[in-house]
């Protein structure tokens, strides 16, 4: 049976398993806040976040005065192996919750000092000689500690993203390489346009996700603006002076970040502007991502009765009462992440718009939302390239055909017979069966060589000379 140790706070004594790193204010959290299911131990870079912050508000204290070298030294200690991986089972408590993050706060203050205490040869909960709140939380609220390690996450997380996202873009382009010479129709509307290669639709996704790479870079940057020694609106109550700048300076040396204090720390302590700019990034990458989906879906579909002018990796069988139907599964995945991440970034807007006065107490639900979707769009773009992009092909016939076949390349005919004679061929070719090369030879608009060079397909790929 489990042991237990009591521990006390402002509520009273509560039991703790004797075994538990964390201590009676995550104790409470555990059994108030039994909601997403989802909890901190979930997102290893918000444990990274939290003990670099630690780190950083230690060595701080300590340069400050207010540490002992011994003390700090063991914080330190702790802190980078919260920072390795280790300990992260002792962050048991769910990712939404009330209190603006406070339980969040408390639990890496107990955890690191309770491991600051085995290393002292000390008992778990012997607080008198390393306190979570008068030694781990020094100079700090959670105001101040708790965004900032929020930042210190998405940091990392957004870098590890932008690496996914770079990988799909270059799955892409190999692409649109090996298709380079399949000539299709391309579409508006649903409906025949022009010809173009395969090659161009398929670099033309690399393209229009390339652009997101500065986009996510950029409003990630706006997270390196912090707001320690705040403390608890801003005003910088309970902290030394110096303290805002130098911890802003330590915090950059052990995350590797551009880490700069903000300019105003009672604008910066409610302000969730970041979030909701990055949130904004990542809703663009999705749309993006979606509606890439969409059209593999499209240009696989049948393969009888559509498209039918790529094949996609089969993954599993399509039906249960269908003997052969093959489904594209992976799109279909994809695009639910990105509809998952559409919610969360609504999610996002409204919790920055409930900050009232000087603190947004909505921020655990935000950051859970944004980190949500970190982590289901990085796990989408390795899905989608692993298990669909390197393993599409193209039905080179079945394209090359239905631009023979098409009405649309009519259009190639505009600047040389006009566009009421290309009109009236394309509706009689419509109604008639008749192809679009017949009905010009047999009217006797333009000759046939003439008109091989127009309609031939790979004069009509990019502009020329008329």
């Amino acid at each position: 049976m489990e042991n237990f140790r009591n521990e006390s706070d402002l509520l009273g004594t509560l039991q703790v398993p004797a075994s538990a790193y964390y201590g009676v204010q995550t104790q409470r959290a555990i059994e108030n806040f039994k909601i997403s299911g989802q909890y901190l131990s979930s997102y290893p870079h918000f444990i990274k976040g939290l003990a670099m912050v630690k780190k950083a508000a230690a060595k701080t204290n300590y340069e400050l005065g207010l540490l002992e070298q011994s003390l700090y030294e063991k914080i330190a200690q702790s802190c980078d192996e919260l920072m390795e991986g280790k300990y992260h089972q002792e962050f048991p408590i769910d990712m939404i919750q009330g209190g603006a993050g406070t339980s969040v706060n408390m639990n890496a203050n107990e955890v690191i000092a309770n491991i600051v205490l085995e290393k002292l040869g000390k008992n778990k909960g012997d607080y008198q000689f390393c306190s979570p709140n008068d030694h781990i939380n020094l100079s700090q609220s959670t105001n101040d500690a708790y965004p900032t390690a929020i930042k210190m996450a998405m940091l990392q997380m957004n870098k590890e993203l932008v690496e996914k996202l770079k990988k799909t873009i270059a799955a892409f382009r190999q692409k649109g390489i090996e298709f380079n010479d399949v000539i299709k129709m391309g579409r508006t509307q649903l409906q025949d346009a022009v010809p173009m290669t395969m090659g161009q639709e398929f670099e033309a996704y690399a393209a229009t996700l390339e652009e997101d790479i500065s986009k996510l870079n950029n409003n990630a940057h706006l997270f390196v603006e912090i707001n320690m020694g705040a403390t608890a609106i801003g005003t910088g109550i309970n902290a030394p002076v110096g303290y805002a700048k130098l911890c802003a300076k330590n915090l950059a040396q052990f995350s590797g970040y551009p880490i700069v204090s903000a300019p105003n720390l009672v604008e910066a302590t409610p302000d969730t502007g970041s979030y909701v700019i990055y949130s904004s990034a990542m809703k663009r990458l999705a749309v993006k991502l979606s509606k890439i989906c969409n059209d593999l879906r499209l240009l696989s579909s049948g393969p009888r009765a559509g498209f039918f002018e790529i094949n996609l990796p089969p993954m599993q069988p399509g039906s249960s009462i269908m003997p052969g139907k093959v489904n594209p599964v992976i799109p279909e995945v994809v695009n639910q992440v990105c509809y998952k991440v559409f919610g969360n970034d609504l999610t996002v807007t409204f919790a920055a718009e409930a900050g009232q006065l000087q603190l947004n107490v909505m921020e655990p639900v935000l950051s859970h939302a944004i980190m949500e979707s970190m982590n289901f769009l990085g796990n989408a773009l390795d899905t989608l390239r692993e298990k669909c992009i390197v393993g599409i092909t193209a039905n080179k016939e079945i394209c090359l055909n239905m631009v023979k076949h098409s009405i649309g390349i009519v259009t190639a005919l505009n600047p040389y017979i006009g566009y009421k004679n290309s009109t009236e061929i394309a509706k009689e070719a419509l109604a008639s069966g008749n192809s679009v090369y017949n009905l010009v030879l047999e009217k006797g608009i333009l000759s046939q060589e003439k008109l091989d060079e127009i309609l031939d397909p790979k004069n009509m790929l990019k502009p020329h000379q008329f």
